[in-house]
């Protein structure tokens, strides 16, 4: 990393850059693979909120405080049929999008789409009009962004990127659809780093709901960023390379200037978007993957299995500590960041779907069983460089032998990425958990209109597709 504490190393603020790049983006000048990133993020986190609005009890308060604050029907709270302003939908559907832990994230870490295409969404319902081409340009803008910044600061496993970047990359993506000039886009950046914030203890600490509700605030904080700055509000026009900017206050000063402005306008990094099979922690997939891969490569039932020892690196730690509050977790939340009971729960039931992940999962006394078979075996080769490194499992047979898997090439990862078909079963499967569920007509519209987006004259049709009654009655 490059140092750079003084805004008067450079003449012109990061901000404006970013600002200029965000509000001149134009879905004509996107690569194909940053259109489809762009698609797939929208329809894949479409489908996580609404198997979240029926599935997980963490995001509850945050629909009900919702629906309590009331305010003007601007944009809908998805899977629970009522509208609310703009801003207070963004923070029910960012809650209710990355409470599963099924939300997409980069081959980095960290996830985008919840934190901007609830934003998007927000935005597009109150204005009306805004065009798919337009939402396929803010997404992959706010993608784009996500992923420049997160790779090229000097990040520590302190704050929680997911959060502290992502009220950012929905600022641009809300600003991009507002239509905010480059200057009051700058100014929409300072209201959205206000707003960033959230340390790692509260993604993964147990008994914790944090992990799941944080994205609420980004998607809010984006959306209120734009507004503000829409309405002539005031920035700092030094707000990244400040002296006390945004670097220096987050990561001492260190970040990479030259790489995140690198080749900026012509490569969109969303087109690396990666998503998810399985309803857990990104950092537990692929342990998850080489248990499952081991099991059938040797023909292994669960009751042959003495001991699992997972190899684990500093990312993979914290979800094995402390050893017996993991194995037993007491929340879908903890469970969801708990690598001894998800590798239970696969060698249990062969396999990690949404729907077997319930609280009476918790108390399955097979799993739990299972679980304390699981121990962990620091590894510092998969300490967490720059891509998330893959995990390894060695599992020990009730008779004596020692088997090893390693959890490359796993689903949904880099080297094996769902395609668009995986992701629209993978809604459909999301759709049908909703707390209303939608019915098999307006799935197959809403999948329609997101493999057609680019075609359509207003993108709330995403939405409505899946809020309209079946056949305009």
């Amino acid at each position: 990393m490059t140092h750079s504490t003084s805004v008067s190393d450079h003449p012109v603020d990061l901000s404006a850059i970013l600002a200029e790049f965000a509000a001149e983006a134009v879905y004509e000048k996107l690569p194909l693979p940053a259109v489809e990133g762009a698609k797939k993020s929208l329809l894949d986190t479409l489908g996580v909120i609404l198997a979240a609005s029926g599935t997980e009890p963490a995001a509850r308060a945050a629909v009900d405080v919702v629906r309590d604050v009331g305010g003007g029907p601007q944009a809908t709270v998805l899977g629970h049929g009522f509208q609310a302003p703009a801003v207070m939908a963004a923070f029910a559907n960012g809650a209710m999008a990355h409470c599963l832990n099924f939300d997409d994230q980069t081959p980095w870490g960290q996830h985008s789409g919840t934190s901007i295409v609830p934003a998007a969404l927000a935005v597009v319902e109150r204005q009306g009009g805004i065009s798919g081409k337009d939402l396929i340009a803010a997404v992959a803008v706010g993608q784009d962004l996500f992923t420049r910044l997160r790779r090229h600061v000097g990040w520590r496993q302190d704050w929680n990127l997911s959060s502290v970047i992502g009220v950012l990359a929905a600022t641009a993506t809300a600003g991009r659809l507002l239509n905010l000039p480059p200057d009051r886009l700058t100014h929409a950046f300072s209201f959205g780093a206000v707003q960033s914030g959230g340390f790692m203890d509260m993604v993964s600490g147990p008994g914790s709901e944090l992990g799941g509700m944080y994205a609420g605030f980004s998607a809010k904080g984006g959306v209120l960023a734009a507004l503000l700055a829409q309405r002539g509000a005031k920035g700092t026009g030094t707000l990244f390379e400040g002296t006390n900017g945004f670097f220096a206050t987050y990561f001492g000063g260190s970040y990479d200037r030259e790489k995140i402005l690198e080749n900026l306008g012509g490569e969109y990094y969303g087109a690396a978007t990666l998503y998810k099979p399985w309803a857990a922690v990104g950092t537990a997939h692929s342990h998850i993957h080489a248990t499952l891969e081991a099991m059938v490569r040797h023909g292994l039932s669960r009751d042959d299995i003495q001991e699992v020892r997972v190899h684990v690196g500093d990312c993979h730690e914290g979800l094995c500590a402390p050893l017996e509050a993991r194995r037993a977790p007491a929340t879908l939340m903890d469970a969801r960041f708990s690598l001894p009971f998800l590798v239970a729960m696969a060698a249990v039931h062969g396999d990690l779907k949404t729907r077997d992940l319930t609280q009476e999962a918790l108390k399955d006394q097979r799993v739990l069983d299972f679980a304390r078979k699981v121990v962990a075996v620091p590894d510092p080769a998969l300490d967490w460089k720059d891509e998330l490194p893959s995990g390894r499992v060695e599992i020990v047979t009730r008779d004596g032998r020692v088997v090893q898997q390693g959890g490359e090439h796993t689903p949904g990862s880099a080297s094996r990425p769902l395609t668009w078909n995986d992701i629209t079963g993978k809604f459909a499967d999301c759709a049908a958990l909703a707390a209303v569920p939608p019915s098999p007509e307006q799935i197959a519209a809403t999948q329609r209109t997101a493999a057609n987006l680019e075609t359509a004259d207003d993108a709330a049709e995403l939405v409505r597709s899946l809020t309209r009654t079946p056949y305009g009655h």
